[in-house]
Protein backbone atom coordinates (compact mmCIF):
# COMPACT_ATOMS: atom_id res chain seq x y z
CA UNK A 1 0.00 0.00 0.00
CA UNK A 2 0.80 3.56 -1.06
CA UNK A 3 -0.51 7.03 -0.12
CA UNK A 4 -0.02 9.35 -2.16
CA UNK A 5 -1.40 12.69 -3.66
CA UNK A 6 -0.87 13.86 -7.10
CA UNK A 7 -1.73 17.87 -7.64
CA UNK A 8 -0.91 21.05 -9.46
CA UNK A 9 -1.49 24.31 -7.22
CA UNK A 10 -0.44 28.10 -7.25
CA UNK A 11 2.85 27.12 -6.35
CA UNK A 12 3.78 25.83 -9.71
CA UNK A 13 1.00 26.41 -11.90
CA UNK A 14 -0.53 29.63 -13.37
CA UNK A 15 -3.88 30.73 -13.62
CA UNK A 16 -5.12 29.53 -16.92
CA UNK A 17 -3.70 25.93 -16.07
CA UNK A 18 -5.56 25.71 -13.16
CA UNK A 19 -9.02 26.72 -14.63
CA UNK A 20 -8.22 24.14 -17.04
CA UNK A 21 -7.53 21.57 -14.55
CA UNK A 22 -10.31 22.55 -12.30
CA UNK A 23 -13.37 19.82 -12.18
CA UNK A 24 -16.46 20.78 -11.69
CA UNK A 25 -19.28 18.92 -8.86
CA UNK A 26 -20.79 16.62 -11.29
CA UNK A 27 -17.50 15.66 -12.97
CA UNK A 28 -15.44 14.33 -10.16
CA UNK A 29 -16.90 10.96 -9.18
CA UNK A 30 -17.07 9.79 -13.00
CA UNK A 31 -13.54 10.60 -13.31
CA UNK A 32 -12.20 8.71 -10.22
CA UNK A 33 -14.26 5.76 -11.52
CA UNK A 34 -12.53 5.93 -14.79
CA UNK A 35 -9.14 6.13 -13.08
CA UNK A 36 -10.02 3.31 -10.80
CA UNK A 37 -10.68 1.71 -13.84
CA UNK A 38 -7.09 1.92 -15.35
CA UNK A 39 -5.16 0.84 -12.32
CA UNK A 40 -5.27 -0.46 -8.86
CA UNK A 41 -6.46 2.23 -6.51
CA UNK A 42 -8.30 1.40 -4.00
CA UNK A 43 -8.92 4.64 -2.60
CA UNK A 44 -9.42 8.45 -3.86
CA UNK A 45 -10.18 11.61 -3.33
CA UNK A 46 -10.27 14.45 -5.47
CA UNK A 47 -10.23 17.77 -4.37
CA UNK A 48 -10.71 21.13 -7.23
CA UNK A 49 -10.43 24.55 -6.28
CA UNK A 50 -10.02 27.94 -7.75
CA UNK A 51 -5.88 27.47 -6.18
CA UNK A 52 -5.70 23.29 -6.81
CA UNK A 53 -6.42 20.28 -7.96
CA UNK A 54 -5.24 17.21 -5.81
CA UNK A 55 -6.09 13.62 -6.30
CA UNK A 56 -5.28 11.78 -3.27
CA UNK A 57 -4.71 7.69 -3.46
CA UNK A 58 -4.16 4.68 -1.85
CA UNK A 59 -2.65 2.70 -4.28
CA UNK A 60 -1.82 -0.79 -4.97
CA UNK A 61 0.68 -0.48 -7.71
CA UNK A 62 2.63 1.87 -8.82
CA UNK A 63 0.34 2.37 -12.06
CA UNK A 64 -1.93 4.66 -9.78
CA UNK A 65 0.03 7.86 -9.99
CA UNK A 66 0.94 7.50 -13.43
CA UNK A 67 -3.01 6.85 -14.22
CA UNK A 68 -3.89 10.29 -12.35
CA UNK A 69 -0.84 12.35 -14.75
CA UNK A 70 -2.35 10.49 -17.63
CA UNK A 71 -6.06 11.85 -16.75
CA UNK A 72 -4.97 15.53 -15.36
CA UNK A 73 -3.14 15.56 -18.75
CA UNK A 74 -5.74 14.68 -20.83
CA UNK A 75 -7.76 17.40 -19.60
CA UNK A 76 -4.99 19.89 -19.70
CA UNK A 77 -3.82 19.51 -23.47
CA UNK A 78 -0.49 18.96 -22.43
CA UNK A 79 1.39 17.55 -20.14
CA UNK A 80 0.34 18.33 -16.44
CA UNK A 81 2.96 16.60 -15.00
CA UNK A 82 5.40 19.78 -15.45
CA UNK A 83 3.35 21.98 -13.10
CA UNK A 84 2.58 19.54 -10.21
CA UNK A 85 4.09 17.39 -7.79
CA UNK A 86 3.89 13.98 -6.05
CA UNK A 87 3.80 13.47 -2.68
CA UNK A 88 3.95 9.90 -0.82
CA UNK A 89 3.14 8.02 2.46
CA UNK A 90 4.45 10.43 5.57
CA UNK A 91 4.96 13.33 3.32
CA UNK A 92 1.61 13.09 1.77
CA UNK A 93 0.03 13.42 4.99
CA UNK A 94 1.90 16.37 6.04
CA UNK A 95 0.92 18.20 3.11
CA UNK A 96 -2.74 17.75 3.31
CA UNK A 97 -2.58 18.94 6.95
CA UNK A 98 -1.17 22.08 5.68
CA UNK A 99 -3.33 22.52 3.23
CA UNK A 100 -6.70 22.20 5.33
CA UNK A 101 -5.38 24.32 8.13
CA UNK A 102 -4.19 27.41 5.21
CA UNK A 103 -0.60 26.88 5.74
CA UNK A 104 -0.19 25.91 1.60
CA UNK A 105 -2.88 28.50 0.86
CA UNK A 106 -1.96 31.78 -1.38
CA UNK A 107 -3.26 33.74 1.71
CA UNK A 108 -1.56 32.34 4.61
CA UNK A 109 -4.33 31.25 6.69
CA UNK A 110 -7.23 31.65 4.85
CA UNK A 111 -10.23 29.98 6.21
CA UNK A 112 -12.19 28.84 2.82
CA UNK A 113 -10.04 25.99 2.23
CA UNK A 114 -11.31 24.00 5.30
CA UNK A 115 -14.68 23.75 4.21
CA UNK A 116 -13.74 22.96 0.62
CA UNK A 117 -11.34 19.94 2.23
CA UNK A 118 -14.31 18.67 4.03
CA UNK A 119 -16.70 19.07 1.17
CA UNK A 120 -14.05 16.97 -1.16
CA UNK A 121 -13.70 14.15 1.28
CA UNK A 122 -17.73 13.90 2.06
CA UNK A 123 -18.36 14.11 -2.20
CA UNK A 124 -15.77 11.29 -2.56
CA UNK A 125 -16.87 8.90 0.07
CA UNK A 126 -17.83 5.80 -2.45
CA UNK A 127 -14.01 6.23 -3.33
CA UNK A 128 -12.79 6.82 -0.01
CA UNK A 129 -12.41 3.97 2.56
CA UNK A 130 -10.45 3.32 6.18
CA UNK A 131 -7.29 5.32 5.26
CA UNK A 132 -8.35 8.34 3.65
CA UNK A 133 -11.31 8.83 5.97
CA UNK A 134 -8.83 8.69 8.86
CA UNK A 135 -6.74 11.00 6.55
CA UNK A 136 -9.24 13.42 5.94
CA UNK A 137 -10.54 13.50 9.53
CA UNK A 138 -7.20 13.92 11.27
CA UNK A 139 -6.64 16.95 8.68
CA UNK A 140 -9.95 18.31 9.47
CA UNK A 141 -8.94 17.69 13.24
CA UNK A 142 -5.28 18.87 12.84
CA UNK A 143 -7.18 22.66 11.14
CA UNK A 144 -9.81 23.02 13.66
CA UNK A 145 -6.35 23.31 16.00
CA UNK A 146 -4.72 25.13 14.03
CA UNK A 147 -7.11 27.52 14.16
CA UNK A 148 -7.79 27.51 18.21
CA UNK A 149 -4.18 27.04 19.57
CA UNK A 150 -2.23 29.86 16.94
CA UNK A 151 -3.29 32.97 15.24
CA UNK A 152 -2.12 31.33 11.81
CA UNK A 153 -6.12 32.62 10.82
CA UNK A 154 -6.67 35.40 12.85
CA UNK A 155 -7.29 39.07 11.31
CA UNK A 156 -7.40 39.99 7.56
CA UNK A 157 -4.71 38.51 5.25
CA UNK A 158 -6.04 39.70 1.53
CA UNK A 159 -6.96 42.78 0.21
CA UNK A 160 -10.85 41.24 -0.18
CA UNK A 161 -10.70 40.21 3.36
CA UNK A 162 -9.54 42.99 4.98
CA UNK A 163 -11.92 45.54 3.05
CA UNK A 164 -14.48 43.49 4.81
CA UNK A 165 -13.12 43.93 7.87
CA UNK A 166 -13.18 47.38 7.96
CA UNK A 167 -16.52 47.37 6.48
CA UNK A 168 -17.54 45.56 9.20
CA UNK A 169 -15.66 48.71 11.43
CA UNK A 170 -18.64 51.05 10.35
CA UNK A 171 -21.68 49.02 10.21
CA UNK A 172 -20.71 46.74 13.44
CA UNK A 173 -21.92 43.37 11.29
CA UNK A 174 -22.75 42.69 7.92
CA UNK A 175 -25.11 40.04 8.70
CA UNK A 176 -28.45 40.96 6.23
CA UNK A 177 -26.29 43.86 4.48
CA UNK A 178 -26.78 44.03 0.78
CA UNK A 179 -23.31 44.52 -1.30
CA UNK A 180 -22.73 45.22 -4.53
CA UNK A 181 -19.18 44.47 -6.44
CA UNK A 182 -17.88 45.94 -10.02
CA UNK A 183 -15.89 43.66 -11.47
CA UNK A 184 -15.93 40.02 -12.02
CA UNK A 185 -11.94 38.89 -11.30
CA UNK A 186 -10.16 37.00 -8.97
CA UNK A 187 -10.44 39.82 -6.50
CA UNK A 188 -13.78 39.98 -6.84
CA UNK A 189 -14.58 36.45 -6.73
CA UNK A 190 -13.18 36.38 -3.07
CA UNK A 191 -14.95 39.49 -1.90
CA UNK A 192 -17.73 37.62 -2.72
CA UNK A 193 -16.66 34.88 -0.70
CA UNK A 194 -15.34 36.80 2.39
CA UNK A 195 -19.08 38.76 2.17
CA UNK A 196 -21.02 35.79 2.14
CA UNK A 197 -18.95 34.35 5.30
CA UNK A 198 -19.95 37.65 6.91
CA UNK A 199 -24.15 37.34 6.42
CA UNK A 200 -24.38 39.68 3.49
CA UNK A 201 -27.78 38.60 2.19
CA UNK A 202 -27.42 39.98 -1.14
CA UNK A 203 -24.73 40.47 -3.88
CA UNK A 204 -24.92 42.45 -6.84
CA UNK A 205 -22.23 41.71 -9.12
CA UNK A 206 -21.67 44.04 -12.63
CA UNK A 207 -19.41 44.08 -14.98
CA UNK A 208 -18.65 45.59 -18.93
CA UNK A 209 -19.15 42.01 -19.60
CA UNK A 210 -22.60 40.73 -18.69
CA UNK A 211 -21.70 37.33 -19.78
CA UNK A 212 -18.57 37.08 -17.09
CA UNK A 213 -21.01 38.69 -14.35
CA UNK A 214 -23.71 36.17 -14.75
CA UNK A 215 -21.18 33.39 -14.74
CA UNK A 216 -19.61 34.75 -11.37
CA UNK A 217 -22.66 35.84 -9.74
CA UNK A 218 -24.27 31.94 -10.34
CA UNK A 219 -21.12 30.61 -8.59
CA UNK A 220 -21.56 33.12 -5.61
CA UNK A 221 -25.63 33.34 -5.28
CA UNK A 222 -25.58 36.70 -6.70
CA UNK A 223 -27.32 38.73 -9.28
CA UNK A 224 -25.91 39.80 -12.19
CA UNK A 225 -26.50 43.20 -13.28
CA UNK A 226 -25.16 45.45 -16.61
CA UNK A 227 -22.95 47.97 -16.03
CA UNK A 228 -24.59 50.82 -17.39
CA UNK A 229 -27.18 49.51 -14.87
CA UNK A 230 -25.65 49.13 -12.14
CA UNK A 231 -25.89 53.02 -10.29
CA UNK A 232 -29.18 53.01 -9.64
CA UNK A 233 -29.03 49.97 -7.30
CA UNK A 234 -26.29 52.31 -5.10
CA UNK A 235 -29.15 53.74 -3.15
CA UNK A 236 -29.84 49.92 -2.24
CA UNK A 237 -26.39 48.83 -1.14
CA UNK A 238 -24.49 49.47 1.69
CA UNK A 239 -20.75 48.17 0.50
CA UNK A 240 -19.87 48.56 -3.05
CA UNK A 241 -16.55 46.76 -3.66
CA UNK A 242 -14.60 47.72 -6.55
CA UNK A 243 -11.97 45.94 -8.78
CA UNK A 244 -12.51 46.08 -12.53
CA UNK A 245 -9.18 45.85 -14.82
CA UNK A 246 -10.34 49.41 -15.88
CA UNK A 247 -6.80 51.53 -16.43
CA UNK A 248 -8.80 55.14 -15.01
CA UNK A 249 -11.37 55.73 -12.38
CA UNK A 250 -14.60 54.27 -13.37
CA UNK A 251 -16.48 55.85 -10.09
CA UNK A 252 -17.08 59.50 -9.76
CA UNK A 253 -19.17 61.49 -7.92
CA UNK A 254 -22.11 62.20 -10.48
CA UNK A 255 -22.24 58.07 -9.99
CA UNK A 256 -23.01 58.27 -6.52
CA UNK A 257 -24.39 61.17 -5.31
CA UNK A 258 -28.25 60.64 -7.06
CA UNK A 259 -28.31 57.90 -4.62
CA UNK A 260 -27.65 59.69 -1.33
CA UNK A 261 -30.68 61.17 -1.32
CA UNK A 262 -32.48 57.92 -1.65
CA UNK A 263 -30.30 56.57 1.01
CA UNK A 264 -31.53 59.13 4.43
CA UNK A 265 -28.73 58.45 6.89
CA UNK A 266 -27.37 54.88 5.68
CA UNK A 267 -23.60 54.98 5.51
CA UNK A 268 -22.14 53.78 1.95
CA UNK A 269 -19.07 51.88 2.72
CA UNK A 270 -16.60 52.17 -0.65
CA UNK A 271 -13.79 49.55 -0.75
CA UNK A 272 -11.64 50.56 -4.13
CA UNK A 273 -9.36 47.21 -4.39
CA UNK A 274 -8.23 47.65 -8.14
CA UNK A 275 -5.07 49.12 -9.24
CA UNK A 276 -5.37 51.67 -10.80
CA UNK A 277 -8.01 52.80 -8.49
CA UNK A 278 -11.44 52.74 -9.77
CA UNK A 279 -12.44 55.52 -7.27
CA UNK A 280 -11.91 58.90 -7.90
CA UNK A 281 -10.61 60.17 -4.71
CA UNK A 282 -13.01 63.29 -4.67
CA UNK A 283 -16.22 60.71 -3.65
CA UNK A 284 -14.39 60.16 -0.23
CA UNK A 285 -16.22 64.15 0.50
CA UNK A 286 -19.42 63.45 0.14
CA UNK A 287 -21.30 63.02 3.06
CA UNK A 288 -22.01 59.96 4.63
CA UNK A 289 -19.70 57.78 2.27
CA UNK A 290 -16.71 56.14 3.68
CA UNK A 291 -14.07 55.14 0.88
CA UNK A 292 -11.19 53.02 1.64
CA UNK A 293 -8.31 52.16 -1.34
CA UNK A 294 -5.44 49.83 -1.67
CA UNK A 295 -2.82 51.88 0.92
CA UNK A 296 -5.37 51.58 3.57
CA UNK A 297 -6.22 48.10 3.34
CA UNK A 298 -2.75 46.98 2.58
CA UNK A 299 -1.69 48.51 6.04
CA UNK A 300 -4.37 46.16 7.90
CA UNK A 301 -2.99 43.16 5.40
CA UNK A 302 0.86 43.62 6.47
CA UNK A 303 0.35 43.52 10.23
CA UNK A 304 -1.83 40.94 10.35
CA UNK A 305 0.38 38.66 7.65
CA UNK A 306 3.38 39.97 10.34
CA UNK A 307 1.16 38.14 13.15
CA UNK A 308 0.44 35.16 11.13
CA UNK A 309 4.09 34.46 10.18
CA UNK A 310 5.22 34.72 13.43
CA UNK A 311 2.75 31.98 14.55
CA UNK A 312 4.03 29.43 12.02
CA UNK A 313 6.28 27.43 13.81
CA UNK A 314 4.03 26.67 16.19
CA UNK A 315 1.68 25.59 13.98
CA UNK A 316 4.10 23.14 11.76
CA UNK A 317 5.16 21.53 15.18
CA UNK A 318 0.87 20.74 15.70
CA UNK A 319 1.24 19.49 12.30
CA UNK A 320 4.53 17.21 12.61
CA UNK A 321 2.96 15.92 15.67
CA UNK A 322 -0.16 15.12 14.12
CA UNK A 323 1.54 13.37 11.16
CA UNK A 324 3.68 10.81 13.81
CA UNK A 325 0.42 10.13 15.34
CA UNK A 326 -1.57 9.18 12.01
CA UNK A 327 1.20 7.55 10.48
CA UNK A 328 1.88 5.40 13.38
CA UNK A 329 -1.90 4.14 13.33
CA UNK A 330 -1.28 3.36 9.58
CA UNK A 331 2.05 1.72 10.09
CA UNK A 332 -0.28 -0.68 12.60
CA UNK A 333 -2.20 -1.96 10.28
CA UNK A 334 0.35 -3.85 8.92
CA UNK A 335 -0.09 -5.72 11.95
CA UNK A 336 -3.72 -6.34 11.83
CA UNK A 337 -3.48 -9.08 9.65
CA UNK A 338 -1.19 -11.22 11.14
CA UNK A 339 -2.44 -10.64 14.87
CA UNK A 340 -6.12 -12.05 13.40
CA UNK A 341 -4.53 -15.15 11.98
CA UNK A 342 -1.99 -15.64 15.20
CA UNK A 343 -5.55 -15.38 17.32
CA UNK A 344 -7.05 -17.82 14.96
CA UNK A 345 -4.30 -20.54 14.87
CA UNK A 346 -4.12 -19.87 18.66
CA UNK A 347 -7.62 -20.86 18.81
CA UNK A 348 -7.49 -24.19 16.83
CA UNK A 349 -4.94 -25.49 19.08
CA UNK A 350 -6.47 -24.61 22.80
CA UNK A 351 -9.67 -25.82 20.93
CA UNK A 352 -7.54 -29.24 19.90
CA UNK A 353 -6.03 -29.63 23.02
CA UNK A 354 -8.99 -28.67 25.49
CA UNK A 355 -11.11 -31.21 23.62
CA UNK A 356 -8.34 -34.10 24.00
CA UNK A 357 -7.84 -32.80 27.65
CA UNK A 358 -11.51 -32.86 28.40
CA UNK A 359 -11.91 -36.87 27.11
CA UNK A 360 -9.53 -37.85 29.71
CA UNK A 361 -11.24 -36.00 32.52
CA UNK A 362 -14.79 -36.98 31.60
CA UNK A 363 -15.64 -37.83 35.34
CA UNK A 364 -15.62 -34.33 36.29
CA UNK A 365 -19.23 -32.19 36.53
CA UNK A 366 -20.23 -29.82 33.92
CA UNK A 367 -18.85 -26.78 36.08
CA UNK A 368 -15.68 -28.35 36.26
CA UNK A 369 -15.44 -28.54 32.68
CA UNK A 370 -16.63 -24.94 32.32
CA UNK A 371 -13.94 -23.98 34.51
CA UNK A 372 -11.27 -25.63 33.08
CA UNK A 373 -12.22 -24.38 29.79
CA UNK A 374 -12.12 -20.78 30.60
CA UNK A 375 -8.86 -21.11 31.89
CA UNK A 376 -7.55 -22.10 28.58
CA UNK A 377 -9.14 -19.29 27.11
CA UNK A 378 -7.64 -16.62 30.10
CA UNK A 379 -4.35 -18.54 29.39
CA UNK A 380 -4.40 -17.78 25.30
CA UNK A 381 -5.03 -14.26 26.10
CA UNK A 382 -2.61 -14.13 28.67
CA UNK A 383 0.17 -15.53 26.02
CA UNK A 384 -1.10 -13.60 23.31
CA UNK A 385 -1.60 -10.48 25.19
CA UNK A 386 2.37 -9.19 25.29
CA UNK A 387 3.22 -10.71 21.50
CA UNK A 388 0.33 -8.45 19.92
CA UNK A 389 1.21 -5.00 21.88
CA UNK A 390 4.65 -5.33 21.02
CA UNK A 391 3.86 -6.51 17.34
CA UNK A 392 1.43 -3.34 17.07
CA UNK A 393 4.46 -1.16 18.55
CA UNK A 394 6.91 -2.35 16.30
CA UNK A 395 4.79 -2.04 13.11
CA UNK A 396 4.35 1.66 14.18
CA UNK A 397 7.90 2.49 14.73
CA UNK A 398 8.95 1.15 11.27
CA UNK A 399 9.73 -2.25 11.67
CA UNK A 400 6.08 -3.74 11.28
CA UNK A 401 7.42 -5.88 8.07
CA UNK A 402 10.19 -7.80 9.78
CA UNK A 403 8.64 -8.47 12.48
CA UNK A 404 5.07 -9.39 11.29
CA UNK A 405 7.16 -11.88 8.90
CA UNK A 406 9.15 -13.00 12.10
CA UNK A 407 6.02 -13.51 13.99
CA UNK A 408 4.92 -15.67 10.91
CA UNK A 409 7.59 -17.66 11.20
CA UNK A 410 7.50 -18.26 14.66
CA UNK A 411 3.90 -19.13 14.64
CA UNK A 412 3.82 -21.16 11.79
CA UNK A 413 1.31 -19.23 9.78
CA UNK A 414 3.14 -19.44 6.57
CA UNK A 415 1.38 -23.13 7.14
CA UNK A 416 -1.81 -24.38 6.64
CA UNK A 417 -3.64 -25.48 9.51
CA UNK A 418 -3.28 -29.05 8.90
CA UNK A 419 -0.33 -29.75 10.99
CA UNK A 420 -2.14 -28.08 14.03
CA UNK A 421 -4.74 -31.17 13.31
CA UNK A 422 -1.86 -33.53 13.33
CA UNK A 423 -1.30 -35.24 16.59
CA UNK A 424 2.17 -36.12 15.25
CA UNK A 425 3.11 -32.52 14.48
CA UNK A 426 2.60 -28.96 15.28
CA UNK A 427 0.11 -29.62 18.37
CA UNK A 428 2.21 -31.91 19.95
CA UNK A 429 5.33 -29.44 19.31
CA UNK A 430 3.48 -26.74 21.35
CA UNK A 431 3.84 -28.94 24.70
CA UNK A 432 7.77 -29.69 24.20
Amino acid sequence: MALTVVGVNHRGASLDVRERLAYRASEILPSLAEIAEQCDVREAVLLSTCNRTELYLVEGDEDAAAAAWAAFSERLGENAAQYGYIRRDKETAAHLFRVASGLDSMVLGEAQIHGQVRDAWEQCRAHSGPVLNRLFQTALSVAGRVRSETSVSRGAASVSSAAVQLAKQIFGSLSGKRAMVLGAGEMAELALECLADQGVRTSIVANRTFERAAEVAERHGAVAMHYDECWTALSQVDVLVCSTSAPHAVVFPEHVRPALGARGDRPLCILDIALPRDVDPSVADLENVFLYNLDDLQAVVSANLERRRGELPTAEQLITSEVRRFWDWVAGLAAVPVLAEMRAHMEIVRERELAETLRRLQHLPPSERAAVEDLSRKLMNKFLHEPSIRLRAAAANGRGLGVVDTARYLFGLEQTTEPVNDPQGATRGGDE
